[in-house]
């Protein structure tokens, strides 16, 4: 999977970069295929040769689910701080900053309240790019307090989950979130206000073992990693190869951990009209 340059030669230098690339790049899909970059993002950064997924971050999700991308954003400000003076090759202050440089990221979720389809949602998003989507302190204080909005406001909550897990540089501070985010959820639930959650590739660690598993509704998109433990260390663990597919969001619906897989370009209409039935209200039009 990797960025291409086309040139009159043909295709050449794969890139480390993955959005925002300049004209005359192609996209080379996991099974071979290579879609130009602008007809990608046309299309949602999904191949329309075989449906592949391409990982996208939070700004990519607002503009999906948000009408028109207009949204305020929740505490945008907050950052990371450095209580178990963590080091392992670098300093954990120091990798936050490379971290937030690279992908002019605060941290590895964003949080807004916005409409769609007229009317207002809360979204939390995470992002991959930003320390593999590590969930942090910042991260379980930016969702419970996306939450506490969304009972404060009577206004439906979409978590759209992308994450690696736990962030060891946190430790134990980290695990903390997993215990804090679904004690909000229960609030949120108490409030019979409708949470969606949304899978993307990856979901994993103590994101799965969480708030992503919690929803009203949980759904995916196809292909996606979906686990605690990676099927790798389920494999090196167990000694046994591990049936096709396994992890992958196909095969999480198959043994009912999910209620729906929705192609991209389907995601904002199918969130709505779930929110739309758990509050018993008239469908909207979309």
């Amino acid at each position: 999977m990797a960025w291409f340059k086309r040139t009159d030669k043909g295709i050449q230098t794969p890139t480390e970069e993955k959005k925002d690339t300049p004209k005359g790049l192609w996209y080379k899909t996991p099974s071979g295929k290579i879609i130009d970059t602008e007809e990608l993002k046309k299309n949602l950064y999904v191949s329309p040769e075989d449906g592949y997924h391409v990982r996208i971050g939070s700004r990519e999700y607002f503009e999906l689910f948000f009408d028109d991308n207009t949204f305020t954003e929740l505490d945008e400000n907050l950052t990371s701080k450095d209580p178990l003076n963590f080091e392992d090759t670098k300093k954990y202050p120091e990798r936050v900053k490379a971290a937030q440089e690279k992908t002019n990221l605060k941290d590895a979720v964003r949080t807004a309240v916005g409409k769609s389809f007229g009317k207002e949602l809360v979204i939390a998003a995470m992002d991959f790019a930003f320390i593999g989507g590590s969930m942090g302190s910042v991260v379980g204080e930016k969702i419970a307090r996306a939450i506490d909005y969304s009972i404060k406001n009577k206004v439906p909550f979409l978590m759209v989950s992308k994450s690696g897990g736990a962030r060891m540089m946190e430790a134990s501070l980290s695990l903390m979130q997993l215990v804090k985010t679904s004690a909000k959820l229960a609030q949120l639930a108490e409030a019979k206000i409708p949470y969606i959650s949304l899978c993307t590739d990856p979901t994993t660690g103590g994101t799965t073992a969480s708030f992503a598993m919690l929803g009203d509704i949980n759904v995916a998109e196809p292909n996606a990693l979906i686990a605690f433990a990676g099927p790798r260390v389920v494999k090196d663990t167990t000694g046994k190869d591990l049936p096709k597919g396994f992890q992958r969001s196909e095969f999480v619906l198959e043994h009912g951990f999910l209620d729906g897989i929705y192609e991209r370009k389907n995601l904002k209409k199918q969130v709505n009209l779930y929110i739309d039935l758990i509050q018993n209200i008239p469908v909207r039009n979309q």
